[in-house]
């Protein structure tokens, strides 16, 4: 449902491959809200991925549109409000846009501190002193604060998870996008990322995640959208999408999986 609160408005997105033979996104659309907790599941190979990574255009779609605080990131040109034709700064877009993946993506060769300040330093041109005190307080918030000069070798994968996760928070996003962020994670340590992820539902951050975690999807999401074979099949609250769902490609989806 698109409101006045649209922070993403999706329209028709298409990615196709091989001139169309393949056709990884088939004319999604979709509204995301400012504070929706909107989690994507579906078979593998349903686009899932292909979906969030085209809100920050990691994918660049074939076609469609991505209107984000009101602009369409999918023109390389657009007209200011002063009416003039500028170039998209992705750069600048994907700043707004926290990205956490299934694989840390930490430096090996930084300590956790410097993994964190880095892109506050370099990119948003931070003193070094204010970057530090946001980040320590960040794993101070994540239960790793005692961490911050260690490497990430020294750490677990949840815990290199949960600093991928404040990594991002620590650029001041206005929406976090997860791609599968606990799939690479051993059972044990999947609760302790799922926590963190609960805990910026509950501050009101805007998150898209796509997951296999179905207990999360219930409990945490407030919009839940069915892919299968590129479309969006389905979407709605928890209750309707698992207690009560419609499609019969969705039915035979919860049936192997819960």
């Amino acid at each position: 449902m698109a409101t006045s609160g649209s922070l993403i408005c999706v329209k028709d997105l298409k990615k196709h491959y091989k001139g169309g033979a393949i056709k990884a996104l088939d004319g999604v659309t979709v509204d995301i809200n400012k504070g929706d907790v909107m989690v994507v599941i579906g078979p593998s190979g349903s686009g899932k991925s292909t979906f969030l990574r085209s809100l920050n255009l990691l994918e660049e779609p074939t076609g469609g549109s991505i209107l984000f605080d009101g602009e369409d990131i999918t023109k390389k040109r657009y007209k200011n409000a002063d009416g003039k034709t500028v170039k998209l700064d992705v750069d600048a877009l994907r700043q707004k846009m926290g990205m956490v993946f299934q694989h840390f993506n930490l430096f090996p060769h930084m300590t956790i501190l410097e993994n964190m300040t880095l892109a506050p330093i370099k990119v948003k041109k931070m003193p070094k002193a204010e970057a530090e005190k946001k980040a320590l307080a960040l794993l101070d918030r994540v239960g790793l604060k005692d961490r911050a000069d260690a490497y990430p070798i020294q750490l677990s994968g949840g815990q290199k998870q949960r600093v991928a996760i404040v990594r991002a928070l620590a650029m001041e996003p206005e929406v976090m996008l997860f791609d599968e962020p606990t799939s690479a994670l051993d059972p044990e340590m999947v609760g302790e990322v799922l926590d963190v992820m609960k805990e910026l539902a509950k501050e009101g951050m805007t998150m898209v995640c796509v997951t296999h975690e179905m207990g999360f999807a219930r409990e945490v999401g407030n919009r839940v959208l069915f892919m299968a074979d590129g479309q969006l099949v389905e979407e709605g609250t928890p209750e309707q999408i698992f207690g009560n769902p419609q499609s019969p490609r969705l039915k035979d989806f919860l049936a192997k999986v819960l």
